[in-house]
């Protein structure tokens, strides 16, 4: 599998995304939206930042139960219910990012959204993966 991130010296400087990504492979892994849910269904955090780590932890292990890893990560959308929050804590969710996934960044997109499926959810992230390894057995 490889990823390359393409981020060209004509946009402005990506900080924690890459401005498009080229993959080959011969496994494409759908990853589900996932919010701050604990193992009970509930959600966890009553910040932004808790919930985006919560949310981020899940969605990596969905990946690595389809056999991926971060550096696998070609897309990722985060939705969340208040885009001025999450650009006032951007930075701490850059640590986040960093300390859970590294620092080999998916494209990526911020969406607003009214609501999610779960009222107290603040964010929501899904994405897809290229692996190129053989599915677990």
């Amino acid at each position: 599998m490889s990823l390359h991130r393409h981020n060209p010296a004509e946009l402005s400087p990506p900080t924690g995304f890459s401005h498009a990504v080229t993959a080959t492979g011969s496994r494409l892994v759908f990853l589900a939206g996932q919010t701050a849910l604990d193992t009970d269904g509930k959600v966890v955090g009553d910040t932004l930042t808790e919930q985006f780590a919560t949310a981020l932890g899940n969605l990596l292990t969905a990946l690595r139960h389809a056999g991926g890893t971060p550096a696998d990560l070609a897309r990722v959308t985060v939705y969340t219910t208040d885009v001025a929050d999450y650009r006032l804590h951007a930075h701490e969710l850059g640590r986040v990012w960093r300390a859970l996934a590294g620092r080999d960044y998916p494209a990526m997109a911020v969406v607003g959204v009214v609501r999610l499926w779960d009222e107290q959810a603040r964010v929501e992230l899904d994405g897809f993966a290229v692996l190129d390894d053989p599915p677990p057995a």
